[in-house]
């Protein structure tokens, strides 16, 4: 299959090599640096899909020009796809797959290590040795056995992650539309979104972004919230109001606050903007914060979770090739 790759980085091109190669090169891929968009939706002609990745936009106009292109197939190379019009893209008879588990583990590793990040002050603590500053003046955590944590989405990253924090005797509370039962039995107790909110020390997010979780912390959801509460989101970016909690931050209602993904990340995370000018004013207020870590996106990258990203994706471009069942794909009913 001629496979077209948008927001190609170099380690997306060496670990889809490697896949392609170990299937025989079954696929006849070439990478554009690109996002796809409206805009360059127009690269696909010629081709007879394209794989995708999270900040890029395939709304109805992209998804039309894709399919006046004679674009059949969309394999997206992630879990989410609150990025895509999946109506359109089924009504335009385009198969859309996803990668639904490349690693929980790595999401919900990094979630706690931003937890532990951004309470220890460990970047804060090493900056100053550096700088031979070795006082612990400002450098204050807290203990993390016998707090409230509350997870919101105990899917397969939510899940490994309440195991992990139970592993350091925190007390789970969870919230879920579908609660898991094998975290019933070990105690963790599913309680309302507003319970969740009111009794957690900390708030960390698993769940995906669609209508209903949409700016799901924001003023009033704080305002329930405990006087220094920490809340850590590797999920998507839209689930935070960055507006709330800024506001948040300066009342001190918030205590630590840690994003691995923010609302207005496109065209920012991934990129070197080292040498730019940042245009987003929210995001350059946030890192003023000493209490606030941000990072670039970054939870899912390790070894094992781009091997599974790369690996899932040839597959599933495989299956639609092949007219095989499509065990990954994307429904607007999902």
């Amino acid at each position: 299959m001629k496979l077209a790759v948008f927001s190609t980085k170099p380690y997306d091109k060496e670990y889809l090599d490697k896949a392609n190669k170990a299937n025989g090169f079954v696929h006849d891929i070439t990478y554009f640096e690109y996002p796809l968009n409206t805009q360059t939706a127009k690269l696909a002609k010629g081709y007879e899909a394209v794989c995708a990745f999270v900040n890029d936009r395939l709304d109805k106009k992209c998804l039309q020009s894709l399919h006046e292109q004679g674009i059949k197939h969309i394999a997206l190379r992630c879990a989410g796809f609150n990025n895509v019009d999946v109506k359109v893209a089924e009504d335009l008879n385009i198969s859309l797959q996803r990668v639904p588990d490349y690693s929980p583990y790595a999401v919900a590793e990094y979630s706690v290590a931003l937890l532990m990040t951004v309470n220890r002050r460990i970047t804060k603590a090493f900056r100053r040795v550096r700088d031979g500053d070795f006082s612990l003046q400002g450098l204050l955590g807290f203990d993390l056995y016998g707090k409230t944590v509350g997870i919101i989405g105990t899917g397969k990253i939510g899940y490994v992650a309440a195991n992990i924090l139970s592993g350091f005797g925190c007390r789970i509370l969870a919230y879920d539309l579908y609660p898991n039962e094998e975290l019933q039995q070990k105690g963790i107790e599913y309680v309302s979104l507003e319970n969740l909110f009111r009794q957690s020390d900390v708030i960390s997010l698993y769940c995906p972004l669609t209508l209903e979780t949409f700016h799901m912390i924001n003023e009033k959801s704080i305002s329930l919230m405990k006087k220094g509460v920490y809340i850590i989101n590797t999920s998507r970016g839209g689930l935070v109001n960055t507006d709330a909690v800024i506001e948040g931050l300066k009342s001190k209602k918030i205590g630590g606050l840690a994003l691995d993904v923010y609302e207005e990340e496109e065209g920012v995370f991934f990129e070197d903007l080292s040498d730019d000018i940042v245009h987003d004013d929210k995001l350059m207020r946030l890192t003023t914060f000493p209490n606030v870590i941000i990072t670039s996106h970054q939870a899912f990258f390790t070894k094992e979770a781009l091997e599974r990203i790369s690996m899932v994706t040839i597959h599933n471009l495989i299956a639609a090739e092949r007219g095989e069942e499509l065990k990954n794909i994307v429904l607007s009913r999902s």
